[in-house]
């Protein structure tokens, strides 16, 4: 599903209405696909009755047409009017069937609204829409409130339309008083503000219903930031077919490890061949390799020099030796940032230091080594970030584009901006810097960003405390990388990477039955889960 600005979506429904498609149209399709969708999804539960909170705008709208679709296929509704919506037709539908219109104006203090939300068991939230800014006025904040505590106290299903009511639509930032929805039918396009926490945090399911827009609206067709979903990563996944053979699944090398970060490449590794790469290689510090092989019988193991069990400067042509036989790279888990393991990047990447002592590097004039652009399609992630950053133009050594695959503190060493400023707006940051690098970007963390040097952005729209734990970095880069190394493209290898990660993230919290004990290994070990929901190989 798309994500759009504020703006984005009303340039659309604007040049919609100039094409023919009025938004009185607009409002019935939304209300008619967001009954249905209802009617779909809770056709289980026992009392099939629903109560709209209605604003006055076209949110207010797309919920009183939903409840009078509703009414006809034999549901119990009540609408619950914040303001006055004198002589509206819509009202006059739900009235005309029957249905209960109550309003704030007569509930000063909202005793009706607690009573009627404590006889419905579903709540369709369409106060606020996405013109609404914070603080909020008095009294919807007050209707807010009163339906928050009573769902609260009742656990109805709430239903978001379009946004939850009382968060901005463009930054995510929510009013107190939101009320967490279980589920968001968004019109047309989920909205930015919703892929941004705390918005992201109590949307919800997001799925969007068809408005009819025309599928040629240059407003429409402009807009190339996603809502990463089911649907969109299952097209992403490349084919299984009976007679494969290993080397047409690819073969994924990780350089990764040191002698206090043993276990990094074990979890890439691990994750590379459960997303389904037909081999993987481990480039590790010659020490590492006696109590890790027996872990890791599947992988195959290349063995690099290395100083006091860092990896060292010369395994850099250990390293490209093994190159033309992979068909993707990972730098980075558990690399260390010793002085040893700079020196190598530097030189595998074609750099070479300003000169004794020096600290920085500079592209290397009539380098010997193997340049940058040899290098197949490539991962950087944890440590081998922090180093790249050393580099002058760090970005100019790397073959274009590689995937990116920062933390707030990663990030920061690449740019030189405190990590608070980064998160402050994820999106902007992260499509800001992969067009300026060249490179598609991840930006970790709750609602993941992956942006793309094209201008293709997408949304990872997951946030849990459960892939907020050490390793949890490392199995995402062996995924991405594993995907890549089947011959995705570096864009669509980091968006199929990071939500078969989420999402393999979500049934290791299922199995376990808590986000607190929920290890790395595990996160990989239920990508399987993920490809059975899916339908995949």
């Amino acid at each position: 599903m798309k994500l759009v600005t504020i703006e984005e979506m009303r340039a659309i429904e604007q040049q919609a209405n100039a094409r023919g498609l009025s938004y009185a149209q607009m409002m019935e399709a939304a209300g008619q696909g967001l009954a249905r969708i209802i009617a779909d999804g809770y056709a289980q539960l026992a009392e099939h009755t629903v109560l709209g909170l209605v604003g006055g705008g076209n949110n207010g709208g797309d919920t009183l047409v939903a409840l009078a679709e509703l009414q006809r296929m034999g549901w119990q509704v009540a609408a619950y009017l914040a303001r006055p919506r004198p002589n509206d037709p819509l009202v006059a539908r739900v009235a005309r069937g029957g249905g209960w219109v109550l309003e704030a104006a007569d509930d000063p203090q909202q005793e009706t609204l607690r009573r009627v939300i404590a006889d419905h068991a579903l709540l369709l939230d369409g106060l606020l829409g996405t013109g609404a800014r914070l603080p909020l006025q008095k009294d919807i904040a007050r209707i807010l409130a009163a339906a928050k505590e009573a769902v609260a106290g009742r656990g109805n299903i709430v239903v978001a339309v379009d946004i939850p009511s009382g968060t901005d639509g463009n930054t995510g930032e929510a009013a107190e008083e939101t009320l967490p929805a279980s589920l968001t039918v968004t019109m047309a396009a989920a909205k930015v503000g919703m892929a941004q926490m705390p918005a992201l945090g109590l949307a919800g399911q997001v799925v969007a219903v068809d408005i009819g827009l025309p599928a040629d609206l240059p407003a429409w067709e402009a807009v190339h930031r996603y809502w990463a979903d089911t649907d969109m990563v299952r097209a992403l996944l490349p084919p299984r077919p009976a007679e494969a053979r290993k080397g047409l699944f690819g073969h994924a090398l990780l350089a990764a490890g040191s002698v206090n970060f043993a276990g990094a490449p074990l979890l890439a590794g691990e994750a590379a061949f459960r997303i389904g790469a037909g081999q993987v290689t481990l480039a590790v510090p010659t020490p590492l390799h006696p109590a890790l092989a027996g872990a890791f019988p599947e992988a195959a193991w290349l063995l690099l020099p290395h100083e006091m069990g860092v990896v060292a400067e010369d395994a850099a042509e250990v390293l490209q030796k093994a190159l033309p036989e992979a068909t993707a790279l990972l730098l980075g888990p558990g690399l260390g940032q010793e002085q040893a393991t700079a020196d190598f990047l530097a030189r595998l990447l074609g750099a070479r230091r300003q000169g004794r002592g020096a600290l920085g590097f500079v592209p290397a004039e009539n380098s010997p080594n193997k340049p940058a652009a040899s290098l197949p399609p490539l991962v950087v992630e944890a440590d081998a970030l922090k180093l790249l950053a050393r580099l002058p133009q760090w970005h100019r050594h790397l073959p274009a584009p590689a995937v990116l695959l920062p933390r707030p503190e990663e990030m920061t060493a690449l740019t030189g901006n405190p990590s608070a400023a980064e998160q402050a707006n994820r999106l902007a940051a992260a499509e800001k810097y992969a067009r300026e690098w060249g490179h598609v970007l991840v930006l970790k963390g709750a609602g993941t960003v992956v942006a793309g040097p094209d201008g293709r952005t997408a949304v990872i729209p997951v946030a849990t405390p459960v892939l907020a734990r050490a390793g949890s970095g490392d199995v995402l880069a062996g995924a991405v990388a594993g995907l890549l190394a089947q011959g995705l493209p570096p864009w669509e290898a980091a968006v199929a990477g990071a939500w078969l990660h989420a999402q393999a993230g979500l049934f290791a919290w299922e199995n376990l039955g808590t986000t607190a004990s929920v290890l790395a290994r595990e996160v990989a070990r239920a990508l399987p889960q993920v490809f059975n929901a899916l339908g995949y190989g």
